[in-house]
């Protein structure tokens, strides 16, 4: 009867130590969980619920220079805002040509990105072990350096009297200096070239993970090598090409730095036009409507392309 008890108490002492071991496991996996989310809350959620509170304000000469959605009246809110300034960006044409203007400079430039970063990729991945990790070097270290300095850099090689149009000129292939700097080209090359690590790196780490053997398979079937390609190849590094694309696409919208320095002053991206609505015209309700639809016009596709991806991957 003894030896029961004695055998008995542990299993009883291990049942009454459960609970509580799950409790504080549950309690680690919501501060764990929480972190993030409380990063969010403060830098992400809080910020962009002050910005749209001034967007539904309206402009005033003072300090700061509107006059705010809400009042206080001792403990009592009083609304006093409205959507004008929603309603003045649609009547108003500069700021629909500047949102099509950055789409379409971004999605090009994204698209350029991707042509040149593709085969770059896959070469480092398919390289050997030292070699490989000489090219990922080579591809990191651009970051070490800044890169308002590497646009500073390319606008020398741009500019009329820079190394391109004097190697122009010296092999006869025209006799005057080509007009780079100031135009979109020169933004779509000067984008490719500051954003092209951000690029290389998602898909290498796809390509990266990518089995051999299904390529020897797809040969073995006879398939050519631009089936292969079509078939497995580039299916399976479609993560890493949308994982690329949006950290390319995403903040080239809202590039401010590089259209300004290298771009035509008549075709301004959204980046440039918030700059002068905050600081040159000092109207933060308008810049702060412009930069809430610019926000909503990328989150809200790129939502419904998650959620169109991840009922793809349920069903």
């Amino acid at each position: 009867m003894s030896a029961d008890l004695t055998e008995a108490a542990p299993a009883e002492l291990a049942q009454s130590r459960a609970p509580r071991r799950e409790m504080r496991d549950g309690w680690g996996r919501r501060l764990v969980i929480g972190v993030p989310f409380a990063w969010l809350l403060l830098f992400f959620l809080i910020p962009f619920v002050i910005v749209f509170l001034i967007s539904l304000g309206s402009y005033a000469f003072g300090q700061p220079p509107y006059e705010a959605a809400i009042v206080w009246e001792g403990w009592r809110p009083v609304w006093q805002g409205s959507f004008d300034n929603y309603v003045f960006l649609t009547e108003d044409p500069l700021y629909w040509r500047a949102y099509l203007g950055s789409v379409q400079i971004a999605g090009g430039a994204t698209v350029l990105c991707l042509l040149v970063a593709w085969p770059m990729a896959w070469m480092i991945a398919r390289a050997d072990g030292k070699w490989r990790t000489l090219l990922l070097f080579a591809v990191i270290l651009p970051f070490w350096t800044s890169s308002l300095l590497r646009i500073y850099a390319l606008m020398g090689l741009l500019r009329p009297g820079g190394l391109i149009n004097s190697a122009l000129m010296g092999l006869g292939i025209t006799d005057q200096p080509i007009q780079m700097l100031q135009t979109d080209f020169a933004v779509y090359l000067t984008i490719v070239f500051t954003y092209l690590p951000l690029m290389v790196l998602p898909l290498y780490s796809t390509l990266e993970k990518l089995d051999g053997a299904l390529l020897e398979a797809a040969a073995d079937l006879g398939a050519r090598g631009w089936q292969t390609f079509w078939t497995v190849t580039l299916p399976l590094s479609l993560p890493g090409i949308i994982a690329g694309c949006l950290l390319v696409f995403i903040p080239a919208v809202g590039e401010f730095v590089i259209p300004n320095l290298v771009g035509a002053q008549d075709s301004p991206m959204i980046g440039d036009v918030l700059w002068r609505e905050y600081f040159n015209n000092r109207d933060w309700p308008v810049a702060s409507a412009v930069a809430i639809v610019m926000l909503v016009l990328l989150v809200v596709p790129f939502m419904l392309l998650r959620n169109s991806s991840a009922l793809k991957g349920e069903t």
